[in-house]
């Protein structure tokens, strides 16, 4: 729902006096981008995942087979991290909803928990053995 004039207006003289008593505040939070955020972190993952590939090989190098499972797990951690951060980035984050329901049957219980539809077949048990 858009904005009223009134509203609009109430909201420029509050960001007006945001900026003429704190610019450096106001400033930095205009000028944040949340894709810039999320582009930092995909290159913090991607530094620690190079830093797991070294562990991994020093791992297999020295013969201490802990510090390559250790390589390993870090560079699953940084894979994973930069992929949702990438996603966020991207805006490709959907979550997972319900898949389509392919009848008329299954469209009517999609919306419904799973709890709500064992409640009913429950009930439409007992009305059938009555």
């Amino acid at each position: 729902m858009p904005l009223s004039e009134h509203e609009q207006r109430k909201l420029e003289q509050i960001e007006q006096a945001l900026y003429a008593d704190y610019p450096r505040f106001a400033n930095a939070v205009r000028a944040s981008d949340p894709r810039v955020h999320y582009k930092r972190r995909v290159m913090q993952a991607a530094l620690g995942f190079l830093l797991g590939v070294g562990m991994l090989v020093a791992g297999v190098v020295t013969k201490y087979i802990w510090i390559g499972v250790a390589g390993f797990v870090v560079m699953l951690a940084c894979s994973m991290w930069a992929l949702t951060s990438y996603r966020h980035m991207t805006g490709m984050v959907t979550g997972r909803g319900p898949a389509k329901p392919k009848d008329r049957r299954a469209s009517r219980s999609a919306g419904r928990g799973m709890m709500e539809r064992l409640e009913e077949r429950w009930r439409r048990r007992q009305e059938r053995d009555r």
